[in-house]
C-alpha cells in the first residue's frame, strides 16, 4: 500500500533519514545472523490496480476519491497515484490447499464492491496494463491524486530532473511514440497485478534469481499494454514507460552507466537480500523521508521487531521489477517477500490469477530443479530476455539454458508448464486450481494469443473501418464485455465496429482527432513541387512551415486552381508566381490542441475554412479538415439506422 507518512527531506532531514536508513540495514543483518525470520509458513498474495471509466464515454474518470468514500468500511481499498487509478490488496493465504481459488474468489468480490461504488459516480472499471482510451491530457498534475505522500514524491523526482527538457518517452513498435511530459506522472498510465510469495531467509537468493530468470517468460505470455495514447508499441510497453516516465539522467560526454530507479538489475544475487537494500542505498538518492521515532537498533537490543520503516520508504521509491519485500505477519515475526511486478494487470481476473498460478509453479519448480540457476544461463542473457520480452510478447525467441535459443510459446509449453506443474503439486495446491490456471496459460500458448496480440490485432483492424477515438473506445468497450463475461483472452472474438451502440464524441479534444502524419513544405519550394506532392497524397490542404516547425502559411486546391488558371493571362499576378511563399495564405487561423472538436467546427463555420492547422507554442503538430468531421458525422448517422 506504500507508505502514508511522507515527505520531501531539507538536507538537515535527509541525514537523520539517512542515518536511520543505516541503522536499519544493521539491524535487519543482525536478524538474518540470528535467524529471527518466520521459516515454518509459506504465504502469497497480490495487489490488484486498476482504471476507472466514464460509464458512457469510456474515458479516464478521476473520481477514485469519490468512490473510496463509498468504500471507506473496506480498509483493502485504497488509491494509486492518479485520481483514474485504484487498488486493492487481496489477503496473505498459506501457500497450499485452495490458497490460489481463495486468491480468485476474493480478486472478484473487492472488485464487485468496487464496481458497485463507481456505479454510484456513474463510473466502471477496466482491467489493463495501459488503457486504451488514455490521454495524454488525462496525465496533468490536476489528475494527481490529492495525498502528500503523492505530492512529495512527484515533487522529489521532478526535484531530481536536470534537463530543461522535462521527462521524455520515446518508444518505437510498428508505430513511434516521442513525447515530452513536464511531470513523472506518466507512471500512472500502468497498471498491474502483483504477485506476492514469501520466502525463507536461506532460500531468498536462489529463488531471486530464478524470479529474474523466468521473468521473460511470464512476461511474454502475460503482455497486455501495446497501446499508448493510440500508438502500437511494445507488446508490454509498461516496462519501458514507467522506466522512462522516471528517468531523470541526462546525457552526458563521458560514458558513466548510472542505472535508472526503474531497473531490472545489474548482476546475479549471491548470498542475501542485503545485498540488494545495500546496492540501492548506494546507488540510489534518498527521494522521501519523515521522521523516524523508532530507533531500531535498541528496539533489536530489547529483543523486539523493528518496523525498518526508513528502509521500507526507501525500498518504496526503488522500482525493481522483482522487488525485495520485509513485512511483519500477524503472529508477530518478521519475514521476506519477493514481490513479482511485470504482471500487467487482466485482461480477466481468471487470466491474472493464471499468470500468478504458473510464475508460482515455477518459481516452486525450477527451485527443486535447479539448485543454482546461475549455472545455467547467464545474467546478461536474462536481462536481454527481458528486454525482449516486453518489446515482442508471446512472439518472442529467448535465450535459454547453455544459449539455446527457443520461442516463448516453445519453451513455455514444453519445459515451464511441466515445472509449474509440479511446483504447485509440491505446495499441495488442489489438482483442478492446477488444472484450472495452467490450462489457460497451456491454451493461450497454443493459440498464440494474449493480450497484448488481441488488442494489436482489434486496433489494426478497427483502423480501416472507424476513427482512432471510435476505435480505441470500441476496444475498451468490447473489453470490458469479455471481463464481465469471464472468458479468458485467448477466447475473444474481434471486437466489431458495430458493437457500440453509444459513441459520443462530444468532448473528443483536437489532439485526439488531429492528422499528425503531415507533409509540409517551406516557402521557397516551387509551386509545381506542391501541385505534384498534392496529386500524389491527394491531399486538398498543404501547410508551409519554417526550418524550425513553425507554421507560417497555408496552401488549398483552391489557391492552386486559381493559380493554373489565371498564371498565363498577361495582366494576372499569377503569372509572376514561383515558389510557395507567393501562393500561400500568410499566419492562417489555426487552433490549440487541447479545444474540443465542437470549438474547432466553430471555427471552421466561422470563418469559412476547410482546415485547421493545429499549433502548440508555434509549433506545427498536426491539421484538421472537414473530411475529419464528414467521417464522425457519417458513422453517427449510421448508428441511427
Amino acid at each position: 500500500m506504500g507508505e502514508e507518512r511522507v515527505n520531501v527531506p531539507t538536507e538537515a532531514s535527509r541525514a537523520s533519514f539517512t542515518r536511520s536508513l543505516l541503522q536499519d540495514v544493521q539491524a535487519l543483518e543482525y536478524m538474518l545472523k540470528h535467524e529471527w525470520f518466520e521459516t515454518d509458513t509459506i504465504r502469497i498474495g497480490a495487489e490488484q490496480e486498476m482504471c476507472i471509466v466514464d460509464r458512457k464515454t469510456l474515458k479516464p474518470a478521476p473520481k477514485n476519491m469519490a468512490v473510496l468514500e463509498k468504500l471507506k468500511d473496506h480498509p483493502w481499498a485504497t488509491t494509486e497515484i492518479a485520481r483514474f487509478n485504484l487498488e486493492c490488496n487481496l489477503s496473505p493465504q498459506t501457500f497450499t490447499g485452495n490458497a490460489l481459488r481463495l486468491m480468485e474468489t476474493e480478486n472478484r468480490y473487492q472488485l464487485e464492491v468496487i464496481a458497485a461504488a463507481a456505479k454510484t459516480q456513474n463510473a466502471q472499471l477496466v482491467l489493463t496494463g495501459i488503457l486504451p482510451t488514455l490521454r495524454k491530457f488525462d496525465l496533468d498534475i490536476s489528475n494527481l491524486t490529492p495525498k502528500p505522500r503523492y505530492r512529495a514524491l512527484i515533487e522529489a523526482i521532478g526535484a531530481q530532473v536536470k534537463s530543461e527538457r522535462g521527462f521524455e518517452l520515446r518508444l518505437t513498435g510498428i508505430d513511434e511514440l516521442f513525447i515530452r511530459h513536464d511531470t513523472p506522472l506518466m507512471e500512472a498510465c500502468n497498471t498491474s497485478f502483483q504477485v506476492h510469495l514469501q520466502v525463507t531467509p536461506q532460500t531468498f537468493a536462489p529463488l531471486y534469481n530464478i524470479s529474474q530468470a523466468i521473468t521473460a517468460p511470464v512476461l511474454a505470455l502475460a503482455a497486455n499494454s501495446p497501446l499508448v495514447f493510440g500508438k502500437r508499441l511494445w507488446h508490454e510497453s509498461r516496462i519501458a514507460l514507467f522506466q522512462q516516465a522516471l528517468d531523470v539522467r541526462t546525457t552526458q560526454d563521458h560514458m558513466r552507466q548510472p542505472e535508472p530507479r526503474v531497473s531490472f538489475g545489474t548482476q546475479w544475487l549471491d548470498e542475501s537480500i542485503l545485498e540488494i537494500y545495500k546496492e540501492d542505498i548506494a546507488r540510489y538518492r534518498v527521494l522521501l523521508g519523515d521522521q523516524i521515532d523508532e530507533a531500531s537498533l535498541e528496539t533489536v537490543a530489547r529483543r523486539e521487531i523493528p518496523k525498518l520503516r526508513a528502509l521500507q520508504i526507501h525500498n518504496g521509491t526503488v522500482y525493481r521489477w522483482n522487488r525485495p519485500c520485509y513485512g511483519i505477519s500477524d503472529n508477530g515475526m518478521p519475514h521476506l517477500r519477493i514481490e513479482n511486478r511485470v504482471i500487467p494487470a487482466g485482461p480477466t481476473v481468471l487470466d491474472q490469477m493464471s499468470n500468478a498460478a504458473f510464475w508460482l509453479g515455477a518459481m516452486m519448480g525450477m527451485a527443486h530443479e535447479y539448485k543454482d540457476i546461475r549455472e545455467q544461463m547467464s545474467f546478461a542473457d536474462v536481462k536481454d530476455n527481458f528486454v525482449k520480452a516486453a518489446q515482442f510478447g508471446i512472439d518472442t525467441q529467448l535465450t535459454w539454458f547453455k544459449n539455446r535459443k527457443v520461442s516463448s510459446c516453445d519453451l513455455i509449453l514444453h519445459e515451464l508448464l511441466p515445472l509449474a506443474r509440479n511446483g504447485l503439486k509440491m505446495r499441495g495446491i488442489v489438482q483442478e486450481d492446477i488444472d484450472r490456471y495452467l490450462g489457460v496459460i497451456e491454451e493461450r500458448a497454443r493459440v498464440h494469443q494474449n493480450g497484448a496480440r488481441w488488442l494489436l490485432k482489434s486496433f489494426t483492424k478497427l483502423g480501416t473501418e472507424v476513427n482512432q477515438d471510435e476505435g480505441l473506445t470500441i476496444i475498451t468497450s468490447a473489453m470490458i464485455k469479455n471481463q464481465l463475461s469471464e472468458r479468458p483472452v485467448h477466447e475473444w472474438p474481434m471486437p466489431d465496429a458495430k458493437d457500440l451502440k453509444d459513441y459520443r464524441p462530444v468532448g473528443l479534444r483536437v489532439e485526439e482527432f488531429m492528422e499528425t502524419d503531415l507533409f509540409t513544405v517551406q516557402e521557397d519550394d516551387l509551386i509545381d513541387l506542391v501541385a505534384d506532392l498534392m496529386d500524389w497524397r491527394k491531399l486538398r490542404y498543404v501547410p508551409v512551415e519554417d526550418k524550425n516547425g513553425h507554421l507560417v502559411g497555408l496552401i488549398t486546391t483552391r489557391k492552386m486552381l486559381r493559380y493554373y488558371t489565371r498564371k498565363d493571362r498577361p495582366d494576372a499576378p499569377e503569372g509572376q508566381y514561383v515558389t510557395v511563399k507567393d501562393l500561400m495564405i500568410p499566419h492562417p487561423k489555426t487552433i490549440d490542441p487541447q479545444a474540443t472538436i465542437k470549438q474547432a467546427m466553430k471555427t471552421m463555420r466561422g470563418e469559412k475554412m476547410g482546415c485547421l492547422p493545429v499549433v502548440k507554442d508555434d509549433e506545427l503538430v498536426g491539421i484538421i479538415t472537414e473530411m475529419d468531421f464528414l467521417r464522425v458525422s457519417g458513422r453517427l448517422i449510421e448508428r441511427l439506422k
